[in-house]
């Protein structure tokens, strides 16, 4: 079987050889501080690294769902070790110069209705730039592939979120619903506008979602909220890719995401990814939403920086969950640079030796 036929086989509860090795990707300061201690200094980014350990892959279709053009890049102003910058999405924060932060927000690029009226501009889907130059040649490249590819479906919240901040995007939802609603009844047209022509002319495998819209306790907007808001969106959208035989909707949400899988499931989002351990209990979902619920991920980060005994300990948690399908298991987030080598490349061989073992 190839990678296609695994990953398919899996999530829809199908016999299959083994299941697919895939990993979710590294931080940059991981690889950087990997090279020190005998990773090749060829190996740069993602896709290098993960062809490096010799994993499965999938990728997703090359339609731009993007903001274009994007905001420039700019510095504001530096103070020594940080500088406050406009980013791409027209955000003004405050960074470090060195190394990964979470920013220090100081003004997003949507914050009155007037502001969404000029921002949306940037996200006209008869642009041409949605589709790449080279489309007609990746058409002829899927057509023989072996590997699973997916479509690009966007996000509802999580785009607001980023474009707009929590507060204020948590204030419009209580104080000025109609206008939430407006926003995204826009990104629910514009996304089924710019997939259409791909959904038509290339036969994907999946979808793929992005949230991000719970932290550690749960959602960061209510269930009601989502159910009214956002499930008849999601269920167009889903709608559309099944009359195109696409089945499974991927939807990436870190946090503790257990309130929303109903209303996920309910809107046809199926496939729950990364799973982040700290927050969200895999065994309890799989318990509650048995076969209609797939998971992607799910495999505790922290036990991979504690060493051997935990990764042992992680991997039976790992074992119990293969036997029930519908799940392939990675690290649940990019894998951060508290990480050694010598750990990552232990849990490789007790990862594939369960694989090898299902």
């Amino acid at each position: 079987m190839n990678t296609k036929e695994r990953f398919l086989g899996v999530f829809n509860y199908q016999p299959v050889d083994r299941v697919p090795d895939l990993e979710f990707g590294y931080w940059e300061e991981t690889l950087q501080r990997w090279q020190g201690e005998g990773l090749p200094e060829s190996i740069q980014d993602n896709w290098t690294a993960e062809r490096y350990f010799g994993f499965d892959f999938y990728k997703v279709g090359g339609v731009n769902l993007g903001i274009i053009p994007s905001f420039e890049k700019k510095i504001i102003e530096d103070k020594g070790e940080h500088q406050i910058i406009r980013d791409t999405n027209g955000t003004i924060c405050e960074v470090k110069k060195e190394g990964a932060s979470i920013p220090r927000y100081i003004k997003f690029p949507v914050e009155t209705k007037e502001d969404w009226e000029t921002f949306k501009k940037r996200l006209n889907p008869d642009e041409p730039q949605r589709y790449p130059d080279n489309w007609e040649e990746l058409k002829q490249e899927w057509k023989n592939r072996d590997y699973p590819l997916g479509i690009n479906c966007g996000s509802l919240y999580g785009w607001l979120r980023n474009w707009m901040g929590v507060e204020n995007i948590s204030l419009a939802l209580a104080l000025q619903p109609d206008w939430v609603e407006e926003m995204m009844e826009y990104l629910t047209n514009f996304v089924l506008k710019v997939i259409d022509r791909a959904l038509e002319e290339v036969d994907f495998d999946c979808a793929f979602w992005w949230e991000d819209m719970c932290f550690n306790k749960g959602p960061l907007i209510s269930p009601a909220m989502f159910r009214d808001f956002m499930v008849p969106r999601y269920k167009r959208i889903t709608s559309r890719l099944r009359e195109k035989g696409i089945e499974l909707n991927i939807l990436d949400c870190d946090g503790n995401i257990e309130k929303l899988v109903p209303l996920w499931l309910e809107a046809g989002i199926n496939v729950m990814f990364p799973v982040e351990t700290a927050h969200t209990n895999s065994e309890k979902l799989k318990d509650v939403y048995g076969k209609d619920l797939r998971l992607l991920g799910g495999v505790n980060k922290r036990a991979l920086i504690a060493g051997p005994e935990e990764i042992d300990r992680e991997m039976e948690r790992v074992k119990r969950l293969l036997p029930r399908g519908g799940y392939i298991p990675h690290v649940d987030h990019r894998v951060p640079p508290d990480v050694s080598l010598e750990n990552y490349r232990y849990y490789i061989k007790r990862k594939r030796e369960i694989l090898s073992s299902e």
